[in-house]
């Protein structure tokens, strides 16, 4: 008993030392932040809730467990059997567009938007893995970039979803905080980009359904159904959302990862019907179901958001979850087809422009 208690203490005092002194965690909310919370309906016992009472708060015991099935089990076809290709984009052509508004992915959750002549990125998760050291998570499912941190053009805006590891990364930041102008993230989530250097001055925190105007364009934060945290005790510390882009002739809906619920119809009715829906659709489970979408709710929050065409992401990009790494977009076409509802698949790297309603995708992932 003696032995199994050093050793747990011992334990204790390294993930102590780790998320102190490691950067990727990120910072923490402080009791003068917390006050200001209060302000918002979203905030409650010095946590961000959802509006439905989700996720259910698992003890140590349950999340150990849960950690010990996923690391444990095989998938058969988990991750693609070779790296994925991709559409590499030349800097130039970047840096120098002034085209239609247009979207380049960087598969998962990650995307480049051009519009109005501004360079937007949503969620720019550039790194290899998908947590806070290269020994903890697998590889990204694609080794190369459509275009490289380094070859960007000057950056206008970066908006961020939520601070999870798979969406905001430290390593990321560090390069891109130099070349980005400002940052847009819902309520808290600046404490991580300041503990990185980011000026406080280029930061924007929005709670849900506050609106703000970016030069020509309108953001809005709006709700989802999920949660955040970078470490085991900062938990529901900063809010998570979706995201509204409006410029004088697109509209633009970025759903960052949600559970299904009635915030879809909500958003679709205040701010519909949209060009396209950036929709989440992969790394899910039955036992997480309130927090991560089946890809059959991914087509249905497209018919209640009143998107003219979804793109589903957050899947071929990492293996975050049980599932095949195809079963999203084969599920998400096959209930779309049943819903009339159109849904467009371009390769990582392939130029999307918002307003289109001709082109054609093929199902690259079924010749992988």
């Amino acid at each position: 008993m003696i032995t199994i208690l050093i050793i747990i203490s011992i334990l204790i005092l390294v993930y102590l030392a780790f998320t102190n002194f490691y950067p990727s965690f990120g910072g923490d909310i402080t009791k003068e932040q917390k006050v200001v919370f209060q302000k918002s309906q979203q905030f409650n016992d010095g946590k961000f809730r959802n509006t439905n009472p989700v996720p259910k708060d698992l003890s140590f015991s349950e999340t150990m467990r849960l950690a010990y099935t996923f690391f444990t089990t095989k998938v058969p076809n988990g991750r693609p059997k070779k790296d994925l290709e991709i559409h590499k984009i030349d800097s130039v052509e970047v840096a120098n567009y002034k085209g239609n508004s247009r979207l380049i992915w960087y598969g998962h959750s990650a995307f480049l938007l051009q519009i109005e002549e501004k360079n937007i990125l949503l969620d720019p998760m550039f790194g290899k893995v998908a947590a806070p050291h290269s020994l903890m998570g697998g590889n990204r499912f694609n080794s190369q970039l459509p275009l490289e941190i380094e070859k960007l053009p000057e950056i206008d805006a970066i908006i961020f979803s939520h601070d999870h590891y798979d969406h905001l990364d430290y390593e990321s930041v560090l390069k891109l905080k130099d070349k980005t102008n400002h940052f847009y993230v819902p309520l808290g989530l600046g404490v991580h980009l300041k503990a990185w250097g980011v000026p406080s001055n280029k930061i924007t925190e929005m709670d849900w359904w506050q609106e703000t105007q970016f030069e020509t364009l309108k953001l809005v934060c709006t709700p989802a159904q999920h949660f955040s945290g970078r470490k085991l005790n900062n938990g529901q510390s900063t809010l998570w959302s979706s995201w509204v882009i409006q410029s004088k002739n697109e509209n633009i809906y970025f759903s960052g990862d949600s559970g299904y619920a009635n915030h879809f119809t909500e958003i679709g009715k205040k701010y519909g019907p949209f060009d396209i829906a950036l929709m989440e659709c992969g790394q899910y489970n039955e036992k997480w179901a309130d927090i991560h979408m089946m890809p059959e709710e991914t087509a249905q929050a497209g018919i209640d958001l009143k998107a003219s065409k979804i793109m589903p992401i957050h899947w071929a990009g990492f293996k975050l979850a049980l599932h095949e790494w195809t079963d999203p977009i084969n599920r998400v076409k096959a209930e779309a087809e049943n819903l009339n509802l159109k849904v467009i698949t371009p390769k990582i790297g392939e130029e999307i422009l918002v307003k289109d309603s001709v082109s054609a995708y093929t199902d690259w992932w079924k010749k992988l």
